[in-house]
């Protein structure tokens, strides 16, 4: 293959994203998957930034390792602050949200606290910033994240950022009314949640990825349609245009 696993995320990434809409987007592969959408096929999304950014230019090459950072405010179409953009979040304006995390679960239960006992974890993690507002209050979020089996893992260790909790209308019943995680993306598959159950349900293989592969590094028992879909590998446009807003790999190496 002519391109790397990151390469491979970003590219379908930016295929979920629709013109005319706006994107929560965090840097790293988020803002590039943006990018190349907007780049690409979708010239009127909106990208938003945790730091109080709305409508960045951002320059290929020259991404922003922070949201706070000015490369992140380059011709904006505004700039407000971190407080406003969970409002309008609040306030049902962002279609998507991107997240990573360090483990999710089979109901989309997203941790990035701890790893181990809750009361003596064997490693501490970042933690929520802005991710459980995300959850909470985009229309939609997508989770990228490599395909391991310590990552999914049957009950995360810790919920930082709560999906569909404990599966059916647990969600609802929490009293969080809309959004939750809508796709999963990985370097072996694209991943969504049953309508009833919630449970992580396999869409589609990437290439040259087989249902086995993808079960064998998932720890717990996805739902498999008869004949998965699969996705189409990047073509030669897309690997440029996100080779060059990413020239020496910081994101996708």
């Amino acid at each position: 293959m002519d391109w790397t696993p990151q390469e491979l995320i970003a590219i379908n990434a930016s295929r979920l994203l629709e013109d005319r809409k706006v994107v929560f987007a965090g840097v790293g592969m988020p803002l590039v998957g943006a990018v190349l959408a907007k780049t690409l096929h979708a010239p009127h999304l909106t990208i938003v930034l945790e730091g109080g950014i709305i409508g960045p230019r951002i320059v290929p090459g020259d991404l922003p390792v922070s949201t706070n950072e000015m490369r992140c405010a380059r011709s904006p179409m505004m700039l407000t602050d971190i407080t406003d953009i969970f409002l309008y979040a609040q306030r049902g304006f962002f279609d998507y949200g991107f997240l990573g995390t360090a483990q999710i679960d089979q109901y989309g239960n997203i941790n990035t606290s701890i790893i181990g006992d809750v009361s003596a974890p064997k490693v501490r993690l970042p933690g929520t910033g802005g991710a459980n507002d995300i959850i909470s209050a985009c229309q939609e979020v997508f989770v990228v994240t490599t395909h391991e089996r310590r990552r999914f893992v049957e009950r995360v260790d810790f919920v930082t950022s709560p999906g569909h909790l404990k599966g059916h209308r647990s969600r609802q019943e929490a009293g969080l009314l809309f959004g939750g995680p809508s796709k999963v993306l990985t370097e072996l598959a694209l991943m969504g949640f049953d309508k009833d159950s919630k449970r992580m349900t396999l869409l589609a293989l990437q290439p040259g990825v087989h249902v086995d592969k993808v079960q064998e590094n998932t720890g717990f028992e996805l739902l498999v349609p008869q004949t998965p879909a699969h996705l189409t590998g990047p073509s030669q446009k897309e690997l440029e245009v996100v080779r060059r807003l990413d020239p020496e790999g910081v994101f996708l190496g």
